[in-house]
């Protein structure tokens, strides 16, 4: 289809037009048909499809998935607040010294590393709304598992991300080959990069992997909650809300697997991990300065 370019908001015509997808690099193969390589703007997805399969949104469409897409986060963010304020009671109510004296919040901070410079950057406008202290980075899958060491080093984070975009290539028939993902095997490499920086799951808490990323493997090689376990599409914010939940929840109370991955917006289909502490600490008296 002529008339697309980089940058440009599309939808495949063979899928539906499913998921709004950008344009980000356009290729002409070697017997002249034309390409575009795209990624999803909610789902960290990347995908290749033939001009001629795609269909360019129109600003109205476009805007309207943006609006629906905001409404969407404000709505879950709501739901979390509401139950921050509710665990704080309950241990204001069970405590009357911590009642009289007031408190402050120390929740785990974070280091998120990310292959897309957009969905970091909607990540930390979240992690800053939650109130979870985080720094990140946009360096590309490939490049995640040289990098990671000396952030750790740098950072000394209680939670670690690891995410971007991947997907299953196409024709892949043994989905328990890494060669079969576009990305999967940098965040496997990544992670055990991670371990040798920090052994312990407890004290180091990590989340990796994207849409359809091979989740047996990210487990396998030391992370505590991965994606994706049926090789779904995952939410852009499904690592921020997994994250959320640790950085919130205290260091003695093992966390819900249930409530953590229910919590998520895509839910056990696309994310999954292993029993893990929580890393937010009381403190306490609140000073009045």
């Amino acid at each position: 289809m002529e008339g697309i370019r980089v940058g440009d908001i599309v939808g495949r015509i063979s899928y539906g037009c499913d998921i709004f997808f950008k344009v980000v690099e356009l290729t002409v193969k070697e017997d002249g048909k034309k390409s575009a390589r795209l990624k999803g703007l909610d789902k960290r997805l990347c995908a290749t499809a033939p001009l001629e399969d795609l269909r360019k949104f129109e600003p109205a469409e476009v805007a309207a998935f943006w609006h629906s897409f905001m409404t969407k986060n404000h709505e879950h963010m709501k739901r979390i607040f509401k139950r921050r304020e509710q665990d704080r009671q309950r241990l204001v109510r069970s405590n009357d010294v911590v009642s009289n004296l007031g408190t402050f919040d120390v929740p785990g901070s974070v280091l998120h590393i990310d292959g897309d410079g957009d969905y970091l950057d909607l990540c930390l406008t979240t992690y800053r709304q939650l109130g979870i202290p985080a720094s990140g980075y946009h360096i590309d899958e490939e490049n995640q598992p040289g990098v990671v060491a000396d952030l750790l080093q740098k950072h000394r984070p209680d939670i670690l991300v690891l995410t971007g975009h991947d997907g299953i290539e196409k024709d892949t028939q043994n989905f328990s080959d890494l060669n079969g993902y576009h990305n999967s095997r940098y965040f496997v490499e990544a992670v055990k990069k991670a371990r040798l920086y920090e052994k312990s799951r407890d004290d180091l808490v990590i989340f990796a992997g994207a849409c359809q990323s091979h989740y047996e493997a990210i487990l396998e090689a030391g992370a505590n909650f991965a994606s994706s376990p049926h090789r779904v599409l995952i939410h852009t914010f499904d690592p921020v809300f997994v994250v959320e939940k640790i950085a919130y929840t205290s260091i003695y109370d093992q966390i819900s697997l249930k409530d953590i991955i229910a919590g998520t917006i895509t839910g056990f289909p696309g994310i999954g991990g292993v029993e893990t502490r929580g890393k937010y600490r009381l403190g306490l008296p609140k000073s009045p300065y």
